[in-house]
C-alpha cells in the first residue's frame, strides 16, 4: 500500500465490503475478552446496519470497492478504527486515526475522546503511540437490539484543536 494514499469518504457500494472488514477485525480484537451477551449483537447485518446508519462521518482507504480500512467519528468521539489484517503494519491505521482527528477538528472538537476495551493491548500501545492519554475507565452504553448494553472501557483523550 503507498502511505501516500489519502483517505476519502466511504461509497454507500463499500457497505458490505467495510462491514466485513469489522466484523472479522472485530472477531479478532474483542471476541476473545468481552461479554458473550455483546459479542452475539456483533454481527455482520448489524455492522452493516451500523455503517449505513453512520456513513457521512465513515472515511477510508483504497480503492472504491476495496477499503482498507475505515474510521467513523461521532460527534466529540473517535467512535470506530478498524483496519484489515493485511494493511496492518503499512500506516494505513495511523492515517485514518490522523484524519478523523482532523475532521474532529473541523467540526469544532478541541478535545476528543476514544473508548478502548479493556484488555485491547495492541489498540492501547497504538493509540498511545498516537498521542492519546488514558484517562481512566468509563462505562461505554452500546445499543443493541435488546436495549442499552453497559461495557466498561478504556477512555482516551487528545486534544486535537489546531493552534
Amino acid at each position: 500500500m503507498s502511505l501516500a494514499m489519502q483517505a476519502r469518504r466511504a461509497d454507500a457500494t463499500e457497505i458490505d465490503a467495510l462491514a466485513r472488514l469489522w466484523h472479522d477485525g472485530w472477531q479478532d480484537a474483542h471476541a476473545a475478552i468481552l461479554p458473550l451477551e455483546l459479542a452475539r449483537h456483533r454481527t455482520l447485518a448489524s455492522f452493516a446496519r451500523r455503517l449505513a446508519d453512520g456513513l457521512p462521518a465513515v472515511r477510508t482507504l483504497g480503492a472504491i470497492g476495496q477499503p482498507l480500512g475505515f474510521a467513523m467519528i461521532q460527534g466529540d468521539e473517535m467512535y470506530q478504527l478498524y483496519v484489515g489484517a493485511a494493511a496492518r503494519g503499512t500506516g494505513a491505521a495511523a492515517m485514518l486515526l490522523a484524519d478523523a482527528e482532523i475532521r474532529l477538528a473541523d467540526t469544532g472538537v478541541t478535545r476528543a475522546w476514544l473508548a478502548c476495551a479493556i484488555g485491547n493491548e495492541r489498540a492501547a500501545r497504538f493509540y498511545a503511540r498516537q498521542g492519546w492519554a488514558r484517562m481512566g475507565n468509563m462505562i461505554n452504553r452500546l445499543d443493541t437490539p435488546d436495549g442499552v448494553f453497559d461495557l466498561e472501557v478504556w477512555r482516551y483523550e487528545k486534544n486535537v484543536a489546531r493552534a
